[in-house]
């Protein structure tokens, strides 16, 4: 009796043994949160467990834990959590290397301009002053000044600083000379201003390069130095993903070396530069791809910007009489290179800000994709667009739009464009409606590099100073979930990324932030004061 009793013990024991499964081990486990997952239904959920620097598995902290056993667990204490924010158009190496410029941006007057480049210059002492951010629609005289004020106070150090936008640069004799601009320089694809016979020292669009080639190029410290500080300041805005909209060769090597290190863990989509070393280098090959690094598209300029009157209109501009602005290329030279592309495995990204620019880029587009789906080219910008135009967006042509230039350029750009044509204009849920997706970026350093600006401009369409009270043209306002799914989901798609990226799912890359505020829920006005609290890249907190 007692050996059949004994045998019926361990017959119990074996067979709940085999009925309970053996926990699986795992990294991370995060919960007590609210977790937006943008996936496929938007859904919420309270924990996500990560493994080898993925999201394996989203639901409930119970049924987590049931599962798995973990090295490390963190409460999130109610907070909320998203996806990585990815800037789907910026300048991130640019944005470091203006680290070590003078920054001219929120300046109120030419005046104040000035004092900074005298403060700075005292400060560095450099052989050639070089600075971003000024914008004359923001002085008392909204026109372009003029450089006699630096040729005095700057007689022998040359001096160049770029308009907020970087496309009018103004510059001093010293500079003008080093470059070997003259009255007789040519100006194609842009402008070299003379008034009164005399250069005013303003450059518009391409003209700038000659001055630019003649700054002496930062030393290999200097930019790794730019681009640990670019990475510094993303994390800290929950930037996980930057997309730098047109870097050369040499640049993209540097960011792989860094990348490749394990210093910079940045994840970058290159845009490379339009050059003829960067296409005869890349164009044969196939797209570069690792975990944190993506160079599969070419950059083109179009044209040039609405604030500095160099956007490419079809009829003029609505405030000086008889001027279209420019494109930068012949038309002929863009759909040579966009044939090119198209017959490469690359992507095609054209910056097109007036309506004239984006016609020429949306029909090119149109005629060169037919019968090739999923190439995903990007109009970046696509700042004014015809009515008739709209037609042509889709999931294989993009819009890729920066939602604070819509609030940065309201007060004035009516007054560029007229009543008619600004309907057409900053038109974010039309684009959307037309697509189904649209990319959203800062375009940082022209803008802020706050993702929480862009979420603000998209869902309330005003400034940091509540401008309008009621909204900049509701009508093309994003809701809360459309402007996330920009900054996320979407934007990883216009990367061809969305399977690895964008979303808190299993399998991707455990890409994400920890926020001080629902932003889903806080009262709009509250928005642009959100604070990052952690960042995480592949699961490694790096903020």
């Amino acid at each position: 009796m007692l050996n059949k009793l004994s045998f019926l013990g361990i017959l119990l024991v074996l067979l709940i043994s085999c009925n309970s499964e053996e926990k699986q081990s795992a990294d991370l486990l995060v919960f007590n949160a609210q977790i937006y997952t943008v996936d496929s239904t938007f859904s919420t959920t309270e924990a996500f467990v990560v493994k080898e620097g993925k999201f394996l598995e989203t639901g409930t902290v119970e049924a987590l834990q049931e599962k798995y056993d973990f090295k490390e667990k963190l409460d999130a204490e109610g907070k909320t959590i998203l996806p990585g924010f990815i800037d789907a158009h910026a300048h991130f190496y640019r944005m470091g290397l203006q680290q070590q410029k003078v920054d001219l941006t929120g300046t109120n007057s030419f005046k104040e301009v000035l004092d900074r480049i005298v403060v700075f210059q005292k400060e560095r002492n450099v052989n050639f002053i070089t600075g971003r951010g000024w914008d004359q629609n923001d002085w008392e005289v909204k026109e372009f000044p003029s450089k006699e004020k630096l040729d005095s106070l700057f007689p022998n150090t040359p001096v160049a600083i770029t308009r907020i936008d970087g496309h009018a640069l103004l510059v001093n004799q010293a500079a003008l000379d080093k470059a070997g601009i003259t009255l007789d320089t040519k100006a194609e694809g842009g402008a070299i201003e003379v008034k009164n016979g005399q250069l005013t020292g303003i450059l518009i669009d391409n003209p700038m390069s000659l001055v630019y080639n003649a700054v002496e190029e930062p030393s290999k410290k200097e930019q790794i130095q730019a681009l640990m500080e670019a990475q510094k300041i993303s994390f800290s805005y929950g930037l996980t993903t930057v997309v730098d909209a047109g870097i050369d060769k040499k640049t993209i090597q540097l960011i792989d070396s860094l990348q490749k290190a394990g210093s910079l863990k940045t994840r970058i989509y290159a845009m490379i530069s339009n050059t003829k070393e960067n296409l005869d280098f890349y164009l044969g090959k196939e797209p570069i791809k690792t975990e944190r690094l993506n160079v599969r598209s070419v950059k083109f300029y179009g044209d040039g910007a609405l604030g500095s009157r160099g956007a490419a209109l079809m009829e003029p501009y609505s405030d000086l009489e008889g001027h279209y602005g420019a494109l930068l290329s012949p038309v002929a030279d863009f759909k040579k290179t966009a044939q090119r592309v198209a017959n490469s495995r690359f992507q095609m990204n054209t910056h097109a800000i007036g309506d004239s620019a984006n016609r020429l880029v949306l029909k090119t587009y149109d005629e060169l994709l037919k019968g090739k789906e999923d190439r995903r080219w990007r109009v970046e910008h696509a700042q004014v667009i015809d009515p008739a135009d709209f037609k042509y967006f889709s999931k294989n042509i993009i819009p890729s739009v920066q939602p604070t230039h819509a609030t940065s350029d309201m007060y004035w750009a009516e007054d560029r464009l007229g009543a008619d044509r600004i309907k057409g204009a900053y038109a974010f849920k039309k684009l959307l409606d037309q697509a189904g997706i649209v990319a959203l970026g800062t375009d940082f350093p022209v803008e802020e590099v706050s993702p929480f600006y862009t979420f603000y401009a998209s869902t309330a369409r005003k400034d940091l100073k509540n401008y309008p009270e009621g909204g900049y043209r509701m009508e093309q306002a994003l809701s809360r979930e459309e402007t996330l799914k920009g900054m996320t989901i979407w934007a990883a798609y216009a990367n061809f990324e969305e399977e690895e990226k964008g979303s808190i799912e299993t399998g991707k890359f455990a890409d994400f932030i920890i926020l001080d505020k629902n932003i889903m829920e806080v009262d709009k006005n509250e928005i642009p004061n959100i604070k990052v609290l952690q960042t995480y890249v592949n699961g490694e907190k790096v903020y």
